[in-house]
């Protein structure tokens, strides 16, 4: 049955008897059905004095709605089973206030927001106590991390092309179930793994005689759990697929077209709101001992090297959120009420050409997996939504990249601690990300724009972005003298060398940084690199006197005045005061980048059927983890590890993390990635 010219109204497809939740047709939009060809420019009269006769139809979504009206239609709306909240013929009337677009939206948020603070804050807060915990390798890790997207990438096709014709609410319900699961299974090997047990203390100071240490490149049997952390990340994978491709479809087909950018906006932004409560929560978690919960009492404090934190507390806690959120999801009808009435007004910018076949417009195409294959090829052939996904898979490579390397180089460029630069990174990431997703769906929604206008729009927020991006050019700071890397010994010993005749005898450790600013304005490596002899922990910061290596002002020979120390904890301020416009212009370039994220979004569920709708997220979602978040990190990881000047170089003689990096050509490598 054709309708106005223009638009795509898969309301009207022949009825089926299977189930009485769905919406008869009203006799208004069968006369409009039935215009022929010749009448359609006297529709838009027609429709006019139809919007009164529409108003009592919310009453026919129920089963109590006379069987002879559907019987009694030519046609009945069977795409949509609008429905009240309940489970089968149990229809609480408290549950019916939920039945809305927004109603749905706040548990889509919820989950979204669950799914944030596991994925992307607990975990990477607690993969450095992981590795010491359980003894595992950096490289170990970082295929936990990746974990989470390789499962992603598998079932995004699958679950997106499957579930397109199904309960897509209850497709949320098994992604809550999953989320939790993935949580619980990810918090096991804490249960499993026994007591943690402290090694010996580490003298930090310079030891005439200290214990020997060998090389053992034995692996513990603890490194074994890492099987039970990518499984609890694969099931977080498989949690997350349903969440970002059904779960953002089921939004656009409940509300008009000029407010569906909003929703998703609000959605997405509480995937980013996610992150920043996982890092505050997952930071206060680990300032517990990680035993506390079995009573075991300890004498060891968080400046400790041996001081592990509570980290499995967390995933308990989003384990039991998430699972209540299975039973909010598991009520929702198919649609929402008023869904039909939607899809009938949205006007169809679907991008066609000479190649498109009819399946692209054959209502029943999708309904049986075996046109995933035709579904797949056209989607790849329509030109526009494939430019938007590489677009988002390009703008995502450098997003990651710069997330997760951030706070590197604010610390090794203004010279900070970790953890503060850390917080100074997130606080401009996530407020200026959440911040971004929001502006751009509101001036989709308030300017109502079209498919064309939107990606004109993100094609100009993401070319601010990308020459605000030039602000690491700006803010370079060079690094600051650093006793065996730019700076000499007083005059002793040879760049590159750590070692001097100053320790020569103090038998220090490279594997162990801790970094350390003298009085005399010159960094080192660690007290033992300092020469330091005595120490004092009773005040804070820890200060250390008697220290060789260092040019004294004043000689200190005893413990009383080690207020007048040698040196202190921590790198020597830097003279660079750039810090804070950096900072500005950054999270300027953070929300322009952000702003792009919902209108494209918008324009890839336009530029395509309706029909095909979650497979063509399924797909973007796809790419842009194959070729954007799961390479980022990688590629950025490598660049700037080729501007590092000191690596940790254990016992066995095995390279290891970076200690120290070149400041100028880490900012021009940055920028270089950014323009590529």
């Amino acid at each position: 049955m054709k309708s106005v010219k223009g638009i795509e109204n898969p309301a009207f497809v022949p009825s089926s008897p299977d189930t009485p939740h769905r919406l008869s047709a009203s006799p208004s939009q069968v006369e409009v059905s039935a215009l022929s060809s010749d009448t359609q420019k006297e529709d838009s009269q027609l429709q006019e004095p139809q919007e009164p006769q529409k108003r009592p139809e919310p009453l026919e979504l129920y089963p109590s709605a006379p069987p002879s009206q559907e019987g009694s239609e030519p046609l009945s709306v069977s795409e949509f089973e609008e429905g009240p909240c309940g489970w089968g013929s149990f229809h609480p009337e408290c549950l019916q206030p939920c039945n809305s677009p927004r109603g749905y939206l706040l548990h889509y948020c919820l989950l979204a927001f669950t799914q944030g603070v596991v994925v992307n804050g607990l975990v990477n807060v607690s993969i450095s106590t992981i590795e010491k915990r359980y003894e595992m390798k950096s490289s170990l890790t970082g295929l936990i991390s990746s974990s989470y997207d390789i499962s992603f990438c598998v079932l995004s096709l699958f679950i997106s092309f499957v579930g397109e014709r199904g309960h897509k609410p209850r497709w949320l319900a098994f992604a809550s179930f999953m989320i939790g699961l993935g949580a619980l299974v990810f918090s096991l090997p804490h249960f499993f793994s026994g007591k943690y047990q402290l090694g010996s203390i580490f003298e930090d100071t310079c030891l005439a005689a200290r214990d020997s240490t060998r090389c053992n490149s034995s692996m513990s049997s603890l490194s074994n759990y890492l099987y039970v952390f990518i499984l609890g990340q694969l099931l977080l994978g498989t949690g997350g697929t349903p969440l970002y491709t059904l779960g953002t479809a089921f939004i656009d087909d409940s509300v008009p077209t000029h407010k569906s950018s909003l929703y998703i906006g609000i959605g997405f932004s509480m995937s980013i709101l996610g992150p920043a409560i996982g890092y505050v929560l997952g930071g206060q978690l680990l300032t517990m001992y990680i035993d506390a919960a079995n009573g075991q009492s300890i004498n060891i404090t968080e400046d400790d090297p041996r001081w592990l934190g509570a980290w499995w507390i967390g995933f308990l806690l989003t384990w039991l959120f998430a699972w209540c959120l299975i039973i909010p999801f598991s009520c929702f009808p198919k649609h929402l009420p008023g869904t039909a009435k939607i899809q009938a007004a949205k006007i169809s910018q679907a991008h066609q050409d000479k190649s498109s076949s009819v399946q692209d417009t054959d209502e029943n195409f999708g309904k049986s997996f075996k046109d995933f294959p035709a579904a797949l090829k056209s989607l790849i052939r329509n030109t526009v939504f494939m430019c938007l996904v590489l677009s988002t898979t390009s703008e995502a490579l450098v997003t990651t990249g710069f997330a997760t390397f951030l706070p590197k180089f604010i610390e090794n460029q203004f010279g900070l601690s970790s953890s503060f630069a850390a917080t100074l990174a997130g606080a401009v990431l996530i407020p200026g990300a959440a911040l971004g997703q929001i502006l751009g769906g509101v001036l989709v929604s308030k300017f109502k724009w079209t498919c064309k206008n939107a990606m004109k729009f993100s094609l100009c927020t993401s070319a601010v972005a990308l020459l605000l991006s030039f602000v690491f050019l700006y803010v370079k700071c060079e690094n600051g003298p650093i006793a065996g890397v730019s700076e000499s010994y007083n005059g002793t010993g040879q760049l590159g060398n750590l070692t001097a005749p100053c320790n020569a005898n103090c038998n220090c450790l490279r594997s162990y940084y801790y970094p350390l600013c003298g009085e005399d304005g010159v960094q080192y490596f660690s007290p033992c690199f300092a020469g330091c002899i005595n120490s004092v922990s009773k005040s804070q910061p820890k200060t250390y006197y008697n220290c060789s290596c260092i040019e004294r002002k004043t000689k200190i020979t005893s413990a009383a005045e080690s207020f007048g120390s040698e040196a202190k904890p921590g790198k020597c301020e830097t003279q660079c005061a750039k810090l804070p416009i950096f900072l500005s212009i950054f999270f300027v370039t953070v929300i322009f980048s952000f702003m792009a994220g919902t209108p494209i979004t918008v324009s890839i569920l336009r530029c395509v059927n309706n029909n095909q709708r979650s497979l063509a997220l399924g797909i973007q979602f796809m790419f842009l983890r194959l070729l954007g978040t799961i390479p980022g990190p990688i590629i950025f990881g490598m660049t700037i590890d080729s501007t590092c000047i000191l690596w940790d170089i254990n016992e066995c003689g095995i390279k290891g993390a970076c200690w120290i990096y070149d400041n100028i050509k880490m900012a021009h490598m940055i920028v270089a990635i950014s323009m590529w």
